[in-house]
């Protein structure tokens, strides 16, 4: 099985830098994973493409040394199988609960005897029946890393109990879902996500594994950093391609070009 780069990091205490791409062109995936970036976040809880889609998505991040992240939806624990199946490295598991979903998902993301996950071995991640099934196996649990998404109040006061939970590698603060229903939408600075990530980082220190977040610049990465937040995911392609078209509208509009930019027009109603 592929080497994680991201279990690889975080077993020496090193920063995890992950990067989310929304665009389905197997380019992108191709580019940032080359690019050297530690993983890319592939977000198909709230996108509507295919396994069969993401598994060519996944095939051409493989020329490069990037994992690959994949969020299934809750209590798709069938999909999470195929998704480790078609070459994820990890695992990312939105809105858990408590312990004892997050057991679930340990469940059926590893082979026994650690979990309950079943065998193929026919897929990118043996790859294709080639390394011995013990060996595949034993690879499979040692590489493969589960994400525990934190994403309202109530499942934060179970946090101390998930990190505890064998085979959890990461906790991870979800602020956009946790500010709405917190009922601060949008809110990322307000003093309950503080309070949120400092609560999540005593329980990862406690447990003895990592915690992160998303990050919104890099001085908000350099105040994680100092809270000991070793996963972090800042930067998607959609939001790099707006900035750098606003950019060209911004530099060329003086020069007497005009836009009929529906989008701003929107957000400014």
């Amino acid at each position: 099985m592929r080497p994680s780069r991201v279990k690889a990091k975080l077993a020496k205490n090193l920063p995890v830098l992950v990067t989310t791409l929304h665009l389905t062109d197997p380019s992108m995936y191709e580019l940032t994973s080359l690019m050297g970036f530690d993983a890319i976040w592939m977000d198909m809880e709230h996108h509507g493409y295919s396994l069969e889609t993401a598994g060519g998505l996944m095939r051409a991040a493989r020329v490069g040394s990037a994992d690959i992240l994949a969020r299934p939806a809750k209590g798709e624990f069938m999909r999470m199988g195929r998704m480790l199946e078609a070459g994820a490295q990890g695992i990312m598991y939105p809105r858990c609960d408590d312990a004892r979903e997050a057991a679930e998902v340990v469940k059926w993301a590893k082979f026994a005897p650690l979990g309950e996950r079943g065998i193929d071995s026919g897929n990118a991640d043996n790859p294709y029946c080639s390394v011995p099934l013990a060996e595949y196996i034993e690879e499979a649990n040692r590489q493969t890393f589960i994400i525990i998404q934190l994403e309202q109040a109530a499942a934060l006061e179970q946090v101390e109990a998930i990190a505890a939970v064998p085979g959890v590698d990461v906790l991870m603060l979800g602020p956009g879902d946790f500010s709405i229903l917190g009922g601060f939408p949008g809110q990322m600075d307000h003093v309950e996500i503080q309070k949120a990530r400092e609560r999540i980082a005593a329980a990862a220190r406690n447990a003895g594994i990592h915690w992160g977040t998303t990050c919104s610049s890099v001085e908000d990465i350099r105040d994680l950093l100092a809270l000991e937040a070793h996963f972090l995911c800042y930067g998607a392609d959609l939001l790099i391609v707006k900035k750098g078209l606003e950019q060209i509208q911004r530099e060329c509009e003086p020069l007497g070009f005009t836009f009929d930019n529906v989008l701003k027009d929107t957000a400014g109603q």
